[in-house]
């Protein structure tokens, strides 16, 4: 693993240089030591940045998506989205997530804080609703692309 810079080009670099800590008071069975990996420490506070970023990256390199140019679209009822939407503003990139309006008013609050255009689905309807909006405004949005959070590989 490469080493936390001193100096970050940006925020996103910081993903994923959080501290690992030994568990002294914890007995260990056959000599196992536990460690753990403080990923609060991630800039969004959450190892859902790790995939926000990912994810990103991993449309970038394959050349599915640029900057400025494509518009993501994503269903979401949280930490991944408010991953996608702190990733994506970092690289310049508008984002719209669908969600149940039964999500907490907080999270919506941090999503438009971070420049995420919000749209609301019929609680009722649970993620399958949040879900096929995505779908609808994608198909309707030129030079769009869906992360897929539920089924991509990055």
């Amino acid at each position: 693993m490469p080493q936390r810079p001193k100096i970050a080009a940006n925020m996103l670099e910081l993903i994923g240089y959080t501290p690992l800590v030994r568990l002294n008071r914890i007995p260990y069975e056959d000599s196992a030591e536990l460690i753990v990996k403080l990923e609060s420490q991630n800039p969004m506070d959450s190892v859902k940045d790790r995939i926000g970023a990912a994810m990103i990256e991993a449309a970038e390199r394959d050349g599915k998506i640029r900057p400025g140019e494509t518009i993501i679209i994503e269903p979401t009822s949280g930490n991944t989205g408010i991953a996608l939407a702190f990733a994506a503003t970092v690289k310049g990139y508008k984002l719209i997530v669908t969600m149940p309006d039964t999500v907490t008013e907080e999270r919506r609050r941090v999503l438009t804080a971070l420049g995420a255009e919000v749209v609301l689905t019929p609680g009722a309807e649970g993620m399958k609703g949040s879900i096929k909006k995505a779908a609808d405004l994608s198909e309707e949005t030129e030079h769009s692309w869906t992360p897929g959070q539920f089924d991509n590989p990055a």
